[in-house]
């Protein structure tokens, strides 16, 4: 049966009569949804009777559909009182189709399939002429690199001496290519971690690359074959460093499952990429669905264990007039330069203006949860290139990664490690594309060769160059998290912002790295304070509705287990210091106000930098509880 099913439809075949057709022969299609994607990376699905499409086909591929904005995220563009958007399909990338096998169509021809929903990616437009949200700025950024870019290379002939071509004269075209890799938990509903476990089976390494069981293999497994139906190129799936091995009841079922999964995929030009990214999350759900399991794409569903990334890739390279297709990135001399211009460029680019790719790919109190020291995460701005150009670097600890093989020019790319499953792919990839666009810019109109910038992107702290921050540091051999200590982290790399509000702020703070996403029209100032204003309310909302309430009852877990009888008396004296942790945390009384009200009472007063400030106090007031807590408990038999 599945062998049947219509699984895309590719973009050569996006015209009138290939779709009537298409659709013709797959009735199992009954809907058709356009996808468009708001500022915050929330994708429209709606449910249209396929024969309502096909009715008047001509208008929908030119004109689309109308509809309410105010079910889309678009703060200060589409509110509540200039709602009207459009959505207009995009005929350049793949349509899938999602399938609901919790039911069936029943058809003479076809056999009982699962009922499908033909998913359209499609172009936000507010009042009919104003084009607006993700999809809007990653393609306009994508047309603004490979035409600046390539003005740049045929403008300085220079090049030719460190980038594998002749002549910058042969330079036909550009291409961008980008890939995610995708990291999440997977566990049985309603059953909680157990987070001493989870901790101490990722410090004794047990989980990671092992052998997957129980309905945890079978859904991976099924995962990855129905992605390769879709064509989505899968290249890997495999178990993380987080989570537990699961318990077997009497008859052979599984219980208590939490185990972290990752999934990887060939890469795509990057509308595609951001697409397929989309998608690629609701197969996963849907699939370990069936097999009774509960996907989360949290980036630190747990505390105390490793979070989830969505290691972030960038590929670009040349189409030559004679058919020869080279990276751009990639050294002309590979045995003795790390990378030609453009890829030192482009690197330094994206470390240089990183605090303005931060909170779009981190806006969340989540996603600065997973952002601490430890487990792999990134914290500091840096990269490593190699102890030498002959080893290239396997330095996980770093943000950005160089990916390259002496042997392979074409494999060389850039990896960034601080997005998370929820990152909004569309505007993270925009983003980057500016911050490299405006590191090349600087490094190929001074004509700088490779030796002088490795030079720059190994500077010193104090050491002045011609592009990168005097005071900062870039580079970095060794692992960030052993060798140095956090005063030195930040002393060296820069700080790190501790909540979500501070990740926001840094578009006020860095004024001249903001300018650099407005390059070619990518981002205009209205897009930047429309997600500024989406990511504001959400941390807001968060903070105030779930965070508070959730770390009101953490502490009211902290409740009194001994027997006054029995009790010793370091429990008393144990108990005490929990008593009055717990009233400073969350309980008024006429003289005082407890953290955990203040916190609230800031969010309500937009007084937002001292509720970031409280947000960091009490969660660390909170975690210190919970340490007594565990000590405490830990003597009551």
């Amino acid at each position: 049966m599945v062998n049947e099913l219509l699984y895309r439809i590719t973009p050569e075949n996006h015209t009138k009569d290939r779709i009537t057709a298409i659709l013709g022969k797959h009735p199992e299609v009954a809907f058709v949804s356009l996808v468009a994607v708001d500022i915050n990376g929330n994708d429209t699905d709606e449910k249209i009777p396929v024969g309502v499409m096909l009715s008047d086909i001509d208008g929908f591929l030119s004109r689309g559909v109308q509809t309410d904005g105010s079910s889309v995220q678009l703060p200060l563009i589409a509110d509540i009182a200039n709602a009207k958007v459009t959505l207009v399909p995009d005929l350049g990338v793949n349509w899938y189709v999602d399938y609901n096998y919790d039911i069936t169509g029943d058809d003479a021809a076809h056999g009982t399939l699962p009922v499908g929903t033909l998913r359209i990616p499609a172009t936000l437009m507010h009042n009919e002429s104003l084009e607006v949200g993700s999809r809007v700025i990653l393609r306009d950024a994508v047309a603004a690199f490979k035409e600046q870019v390539a003005e740049l290379i045929k403008d300085h002939p220079y090049l030719s001496k460190y980038m594998l071509l002749d002549s910058v004269s042969d330079l036909d075209s550009i291409d961008l290519t980008s890939a995610t890799e995708m990291e999440f938990y997977v566990k049985t509903p309603h059953e909680v971690a157990d987070k001493e476990r989870l901790h101490t089976s990722q410090e004794l390494k047990e989980q990671y690359w092992k052998r997957t069981v129980g309905p945890v293999r079978s859904a991976l497994e099924s995962t990855l074959m129905l992605l390769d139906k879709y064509g989505f190129g899968v290249e890997m799936g495999h178990k993380e460093v987080g989570g537990v091995n699961p318990e077997m009841m009497q008859g052979g079922d599984f219980s208590h499952i939490m185990e972290q999964l990752e999934i990887d995929w060939q890469y795509a030009e990057p509308m595609q990429a951001a697409d397929n990214d989309v998608e690629i999350r609701y197969i996963i759900k849907d699939v370990f669905r069936r097999f009774g399991l509960d996907v989360t794409f949290m980036a630190k569903p747990v505390e105390g264990a490793a979070g989830s990334g969505k290691h972030t890739h960038f590929g670009a390279a040349a189409k030559l007039k004679n058919g020869r297709t080279i990276s751009l990135f990639a050294a002309k001399n590979p045995r003795r330069d790390y990378l030609s211009p453009i890829g030192f460029g482009a690197l330094m680019g994206l470390l240089k203006n990183y605090e303005i790719i931060n909170p779009i790919a981190n806006s969340t109190s989540d996603a600065i949860n997973r952002l601490k020291p430890g487990f792999e995460a990134p914290v500091s701005i840096v990269t490593s290139l190699g102890r030498d150009v002959l080893t290239p670097s396997r330095n996980r600890s770093v943000l950005a990664c160089v990916i390259r093989d002496p042997e392979k020019p074409m494999v060389t790319r850039f990896e960034l490690r601080s997005p998370n499953p929820k990152s909004n792919t569309y505007l993270v990839i925009a983003a980057c594309l500016m911050a490299m666009l405006d590191g090349i810019r600087a490094a190929v109109e001074d004509e700088k060769t490779p030796q002088e910038l490795l030079e720059s992107l190994s500077k010193r702290p104090g050491d002045s160059d011609f592009y990168l921050e005097t005071g900062r540091a870039y580079r970095a051999e060794e692992n960030i998290f052993e060798d140095y200590s956090a005063q030195e982290r930040d002393s060296l790399f820069g700080h790190t912002p501790a909540t979500a509000w501070e990740n926001i702020s840094a578009f006020e703070k860095y004024p001249d790295k903001t300018r650099v996403l407005f390059c070619g029209g990518t981002f205009t100032e209205l897009d930047i304070e429309s997600f500024k204003a989406a990511a504001l309310d959400s941390w807001v909302r968060e903070l105030h509705d779930r965070i508070v309430p959730e770390l009101r009852e953490r502490v009211r877990r902290c409740r009194k287990k001994h027997d006054d009888g029995q009790c010793t008396d370091l429990d008393r004296a144990r108990y005490d210091v929990i008593r009055s942790m717990s009233a400073d945390i969350a309980k008024d009384s006429k003289a005082s106000v407890s953290l955990l009200t203040q916190l609230a009472r800031a969010l309500e007063d937009k007084d937002y930098q001292r509720a970031s400030d409280l947000q960091l106090l009490t969660v660390e007031r909170v975690q210190a509880l919970e340490a007594v807590y565990a000590e405490y408990c830990r003597n009551i038999i």
